[in-house]
Formats: C-alpha cells, structure tokens, sequence
C-alpha cells in the first residue's frame, strides 16, 4: 500500500479532478506524435505498399510493365538496377528518423498549470514558451476529432484575450482534459488550492494496469456513444438543444445557400446555352468555397446543445468529431440577435457574441467560436439570452428583450423620428434604443432584423457622430466600442436630442457598471479559509 500523497485540494464541492494544475511541469497524452504527425506517416506508407503491390504483381504474373521496361516505375527501376535493398535501407532509416522526430517533439513539449498562468514549452532547435493568464481567459474548448476519440485523447484549448494568445494543450487523456478544465476554471474564478493528503494518491499497480487495458475497449465505445454535456452537471431546464429539421431548413433558407443555388443554375443554364464548359471553370474555386462553408455549419452544428453550469455557458456540437466550450462569466462583450429574411415566416433567428479573442474574428471558418444559436424561435432565443445575460432576467427587461426581437407599439425603445425616412426608407420605426440594468440595447433593420445587447461593464467607449446630411436632418448616431468580432453596435438616424441625453446616460452607466463588475472572478467568495 502505497504513502499518502500530498496534492492539491479545493473546499468540499470544489475538489480538484486532476493532478495537473499543482504548479509542475507535465507532458501530454503518449499517443501525441500519432495524431500529430503519425495520420502523414501512415498515409506515406500505404501509398507506398500500394504502388509496390502492382510492381511485385507484374514481375510475378507479367504485365504492361515488364513489356515497355517499366518505364515510368520507380519500384521497377530500382528491381531492375538491384537498388531495392539501398532503397529499403533508406526508407527504414528515414522511417526511423521521422518516429524519433516525432517522439523528441512530444518529449520536448511540457506544460504547467499554476494559479496565475498556463504555461507550455515546446520546440527542439527553436524552443517556444507560451503563456496565458488565468484572469484573462475567454474560453476553453475540449476538441475530440475521430481519430483521437478512437484512442481515447481530446485536444484542450483555451482562449486567452489578446492577439495569437491562446494556448493549446494537444493531446491529453479524453477525461483528463474534461477534469483540467474543471481545475482551470476554479483558478480563473478566484478559488485558490491548499494541500490535503489523498489516500493511495499514485498507486499504480499490476492489477489496476491491468484492469485498464481490459476496459479500453469498452471505454473508448462508451466514449463515443456518451451524450456531449454529461449528466448533472446542468439543470435540465437550463439545456437548449437544436432540432436537426430546423437546422436543415435554416440551412437551405440561408441567404448563402441561395447565393449558391442561384449561381449554380446559372451556370447550368450557360453550359446548355454555350455547350462551352471551360468558361465555367472559374466558377469551381467560388462552389468548393462557399459549397464547403454551407456544408461545415450543418454538420458541426449537428448535436448542438448550450447549458448553464456553475463555471459559466457550455456550448457543445458536433457527430464523429466534437467541440464542447465553457465561456466562463462576463466573457461576451454584445450579443447579436439575427434574422434573414427568409427565416421570418418560421420565425428563426441565430444569436450571435463577440469574444476577445482571436477566434472570434475568423469569420465564417470561425462560426462555431462566435455563433452561440445557430437558429433558434424566439423561446430558444430568450433561453439563450438568459444564459448569457444572468443579468437581465427581470420583468422589465424580459420585456426589453421581447420587443427588440418583436416590436411592439408603445414599447419604451426611443425609435427614429418620421424626418430620418429619409434614409431609413423602412426601418425608421423600428430603428432604436433602449437601456436595461446594466446593458444597452440597439434594434434596427426591417428586412435583416437585428437585435445588439452590450452589456455596460463591457463597452470601452462611447461615441456620438454626427455627419453633414444628419446635422441637416437633426440626426446622430449612436456607437457603443467594444472588441473586434462580427458585431458592430452602431445605431445611425436617431433624433439627435434624444442621442445626446442617451449619450450622458450610458457614459456615466458604463463607468459604474465597470467599478462594480466582479465577473472576472466569479467565485472570489468561495476560496477556502
């Protein structure tokens, strides 16, 4: 039996899962250099038995091959040359070189948890050290592709503000990945560890060994099998799933699968017209580009599901390879509610966030890191908001909320004066503002609605503009700054009066808001005595 052993603990409730965020430097997942590297190496080697096969074919039962000298063939001309066993040396020995590559590589990259910082090193000529601060996290991510679900390993990211900030820890151990960022998030919340001695604490005998191999099979089926967003850790109202039918006709509704459509007949109805293909072969890149796009929202929006948990919003989708991400508390800079105009008549809208961070303004490749709901009706959207927005779940602002995505007559938005049709031909009546407890709401467009919630704490200034056709009209807009993503809180032709009061209001609630913001370290009262 082996010696107590002293680990980091956290208070009842808050225990650490893991021992890797005790301040120590540890390395990743053994099977690493596999998935890293190993997919290339092997995809080599099955070309290479596979081009060998057909030679050794044709020298045995004779072929075109042998009649024209193997022209063309390098296994052939190396049979010929009696090269093969110098070949077969070199590749062996390149063999060797490219697996001890790999596994120098894998030793050579460690990393450390402590309660300030993650940290990795990595590089064997070149050495790199990345770190993240713990207080400046937006989000970790757990990446499980097939091939690395198969052998039981997920890639753990986590989103650090800041341009190229973010750390990446690939690959651990599928559950050790899921228990370091429970430990993460509990050190980013402000819970410190102290020690405790955990009882057997490192045993590792023949009989668990053997006990592990055992049940490798049946973990790595489980694993698969096993719903994204384990059960218990959310309250089963709090859970908005997506239908798969609602997902397909948003899909085949969306502005880009019309684009596409259209672009498609009309190249179709050009060939049969010209009977000239090779003037639509510049249109291959644009239905590859936009064919691609299309078809990655469907599929990784597939099992998509967003919950509340103790440690802030989980957000999980995908089939064969799947994502699941925690946006801990105060991390979403504004909300953006969406709807094309195709999706009005079912009543589908997508809601939107801007992040600070370096995913969030990948734009379409980076859907999954800025889109929260890929669509939704307007309960899943509230549900949603209600997530991200804890803050605004009191009457009147339910209210707000509802009729910025309806408009409703009487409704407390400040909405543009009949002067600004001008230049708002048809959204003037629904183009306007209105202040919550601590956020600011825009609602504008008529064709493409759209609803922005920026919550104060998170606007880094406010702006007033005011151009030559607006100063004749008595206009403004207004401009709340907050970090670069796919959202913009821009609200133009707004009665100018009305923007200046709202101005003063929303300056002075922002600095307030800011003062007696303490999300940053969410559970700062929890830290054990």
């Amino acid at each position: 039996m082996s010696e107590p052993t002293a680990v980091p603990h956290f208070d009842p409730g808050t225990a650490p899962a893991t021992r890797l965020a005790d301040g120590e430097w540890h390395r990743l997942h053994p099977a690493t250099p596999l998935l890293r590297g190993g997919i290339a190496f092997l995809a080599i080697i099955g070309f290479v038995i596979a081009n060998l096969r057909e030679t050794l074919v044709n020298l045995l039962v004779g072929g075109p091959g042998r009649a024209n000298g193997y022209d063309g063939d390098p296994f052939a001309v190396l049979i010929q040359h009696q090269l093969l066993p110098l070949a077969i040396g070199v590749l062996a020995l390149g063999l060797i070189l490219f697996t001890l590559g790999f596994y120098v590589a894998w030793r050579m990259r460690t990393f450390r948890i402590t309660d300030q910082v993650v940290e990795v090193r990595s590089g064997v000529l070149f050495r790199t050290n990345r770190k993240g601060r713990l207080d400046r996290i937006q989000g970790i991510n757990i990446v499980r592709p097939l091939l690395a679900r198969l052998v039981g390993a997920a890639r753990l990211e986590i989103d650090v503000a800041g341009q190229d900030g973010n750390v990446q820890l690939d690959y651990l151990s599928s559950s050790m990945a899921d228990d370091l960022r429970r430990d993460i998030l509990l050190l980013a919340s402000g819970t410190r560890a102290r020690e405790a001695v955990v009882p057997g604490a490192g045993a590792n005998t023949a009989a668990q060994a053997t006990s592990r191999v055992g049940d490798f099979v049946s973990a790595r089926a489980s694993d698969l099998l096993a719903p994204e967003l384990e059960p218990g850790l959310a309250h089963p109202d709090s859970v908005v799933r997506m239908h798969v039918g609602r997902l397909l006709g948003s899909t085949i509704l969306h502005d880009r699968t019309v684009i596409f459509l259209a672009v498609l007949i009309g190249a179709g109805v050009a060939f049969a017209t010209t009977r000239q293909p090779y003037a639509l072969f510049g249109l291959v890149p644009f239905f590859l580009g936009l064919g691609g796009v299309i078809v990655r929202r469907f599929t990784k929006s597939l099992r998509y599901s967003i919950a509340a948990t103790p440690d802030g919003v989980r957000i999980g989708y995908g089939l064969l390879s799947t994502s699941n991400e925690t946006l801990p508390p105060g991390r979403i800079h504004s909300v953006e509610v969406f709807q094309p105009i195709l999706w009005r008549f079912a009543g589908w809208w997508e809601v939107r966030v801007n992040r600070a961070t370096r995913q969030g303004r990948q734009g379409a490749n980076g859907q999954q890191n800025t889109t929260i709901l890929p669509v939704g009706n307007q309960d899943d959207v509230m549900a949603v908001l209600a997530l991200l927005l804890p803050d605004l779940t009191d009457e009147r602002s339910l209210a707000l909320l509802r009729h910025g995505i309806n408009r409703d007559r009487g409704d407390e938005y400040v909405t543009s004066p009949p002067r600004a049709a001008v230049i708002r031909w048809f959204s003037w009546r629904r183009n306007g503002f209105a202040s919550a407890p601590g956020a600011v709401l825009f609602r504008k467009g008529a064709i493409w609605r759209t609803l922005v919630i920026a919550p104060e704490a998170r606007v880094q200034s406010v702006a007033i503009y005011q151009g030559p056709l607006l100063r004749v009209l008595r206009l403004a807009t207004l401009t709340l700054h907050t970090v670069a993503g796919p959202i913009t809180a821009r609200l133009g032709a707004v009665d100018r009066d009305a923007a200046l009061q709202f101005f003063g209001t929303v300056a002075a609630g922002v600095v307030a808001s800011s003062r007696s913001d303490r999300s940053h370290r969410w559970r700062q009262g929890e830290a054990p005595a």
